[in-house]
């Protein structure tokens, strides 16, 4: 309908009554043209539908990355399996959901897995929201690391999982040492180290004061559950951005201590 009536006004201004008649034309059939896309997509219901669709992308893609890198040193260990269900319970995923993310793993297991492809896919999603990577990276880590260490396998199958997502190798490496960090202080059960502190926050030890706190405050609005879930990460994978938070504020606060000794 606004189609027509935009046509016919625009027409009358510049061509009086046969513009009338020509704009008409031309707006009933744009009318015509986007009634048609908007049934093809859903209507409406395809408005709401699209978070959805993000954030099933967001799960299945995790799982079945998770289950390709568990695969990466060609079977997958009991470890790797307890991770990755440990990480599912965390989740307080559904019945429904936990199927869904099981069979994403076994998805990623088998070595036909497009893995390219479903990376590229995601990132065409993802692209322009640099956080909700950073998180899927993080989850990634926590995979490669659930034995305790990571494999020479894991750690090239880890830089070609960034590569896909461009993201850089010296990022990539600051989370690796990041996630260690963290790794090593739940395996010894030991108060986090100065060194550790700041692995985990990415930053030399020669920093100034002001450039701690502002890596400080980004790491902290990267991970902030509001503004993940505004761009598309599940709700039920803020597990991860809540623990990673947790790890940066006992960082910052064992490392203002250490400064103003």
């Amino acid at each position: 309908m606004w189609g027509k009536i935009l046509g016919a006004l625009f027409g009358l201004a510049l061509f009086r009554l046969p513009g009338l008649v020509l704009g008409i034309m031309v707006g009933h059939w744009f009318d015509k043209a986007y009634s048609q896309q908007f049934e093809k997509n859903g209507g409406f219901n395809s408005l709401f539908s699209e978070k959805t669709d993000e954030q099933a992308l967001f799960r299945y893609t995790t799982f079945a990355t998770m289950g390709h890198i568990a695969k990466a040193m060609g079977v997958v260990t009991a470890a790797h399996i307890q991770q990755a269900t440990h990480f599912m319970a965390q989740l307080d995923l559904t019945a429904e959901q936990q199927k869904e993310a099981q069979a994403a793993f076994r998805d990623g297991k088998l070595v036909s897995f497009p893995l390219r492809q479903q990376l590229q896919a995601f990132y065409q999603v993802y692209r322009r929201r640099k956080d909700v990577l950073q998180i899927f990276l993080e989850i990634q880590i926590s995979t490669a690391c659930a034995q305790g260490k990571m494999r020479d396998e894991q750690y090239l199958l880890l830089q070609q999982v960034a590569g896909y997502l461009n993201v850089s190798s010296v990022q990539l490496e600051r989370l690796i040492q990041a996630f260690g960090s963290h790794n090593r202080q739940q395996q010894t059960n030991s108060k986090l180290s100065i060194s550790d502190a700041y692995r985990v926050l990415g930053v030399d030890a020669d920093i100034n004061e002001t450039g701690l706190k502002r890596a400080y405050r980004k790491l902290m609005s990267q991970h902030h559950p509001d503004k993940l879930i505004a761009q598309g990460v599940p709700k039920e994978m803020l597990e991860v951005a809540k623990q990673r938070t947790q790890d940066i504020q006992a960082a910052y606060e064992l490392l203002k201590r250490h400064r103003s000794n």
